[in-house]
């Protein structure tokens, strides 16, 4: 990555900031897009983007990762949460994807990496517009490979599981509940950010020269499971992951 310039939206916590950090140790020049940096970048506001790529460079690499999750039940969900989640995590995708691409057409070459999920696929309880966002980032992922590969422009997704960070924190201090998520996860355990990063970066180096519109899924096995890989018949649950005897 020596002598690349890269562009990380949502990258000053969890998977975004392991992106990039791990393209900074890879030798590249990294711009965090966040509403945490300074100065703040706004990526539901086509301005706000604009704005950060004319002072950040023409970028070689993007890592399209700005997203929210907030859980309410279907039938309770507002108009309002709705918005605001497909507006951040899928027409903030959008923007940042086309204004990226406009200016990366020029030099005909650059990748582009997208952050979806495995909730792209499936329909998890109290996640509806978080589903839909990241179900919709698959429909860009495709669209975006199939019309910027003429210009040399790749671009594909990961789609991580559960994975520890700041958002899903929660989830991680309670046993009782991983113990029977897990159980489905044939790697028994939970992601790291750092496991999601060297997958991202790994679609955007020259490694992967020849893929486009490709999802690479960093789930433990989750999407490969459907009845379950761990019993406690063979396994005992320990320290926050399942383990064979």
């Amino acid at each position: 990555m020596t002598g690349k310039l890269a562009v990380v939206t949502g990258g000053a916590n969890g998977i975004g900031a392991a992106i990039a950090s791990l393209l900074r140790e890879r030798g590249a020049t990294v711009t965090v897009f966040d509403r945490e940096g300074d100065p703040p970048v706004d990526v539901t506001s086509r301005a706000s983007i604009d704005a950060a790529f004319d002072r950040s460079g023409t970028p070689d690499l993007v890592m399209v990762n700005a997203g929210i999750a907030e859980e309410e039940d279907f039938l309770d969900h507002t108009a309002e949460r709705w918005d605001r989640i497909l507006a951040i995590n899928l027409t903030g995708a959008f923007h940042t994807i086309q204004a990226a691409a406009r200016r990366m057409k020029e030099r005909r070459s650059g990748a582009i990496v997208l952050t979806a999920s495995t909730n792209s696929y499936d329909g998890e309880a109290r996640l509806a517009a978080y589903n839909a966002s990241k179900a919709g980032l698959l429909g860009l992922v495709h669209t975006a490979a199939n019309e910027l590969g003429p210009y040399g422009i790749r671009v594909n997704a990961v789609c991580p599981g559960l994975i520890r960070t700041r958002l899903t924190e929660r989830h991680f201090s309670r046993p009782e509940v991983l113990r029977d998520y897990f159980r489905h996860i044939p790697l028994g355990r939970g992601g790291s950010p750092e496991e999601v990063a060297q997958a991202c970066v790994f679609l955007a180096s020259d490694a992967a020269s020849y893929i486009t519109g490709a999802t690479l899924f960093v789930d433990g096995g989750q999407m490969a499971s459907k009845f379950g890989t761990w019993s406690e018949d063979t396994a005992d649950f320990i320290e926050g992951r399942w383990r064979l005897r």
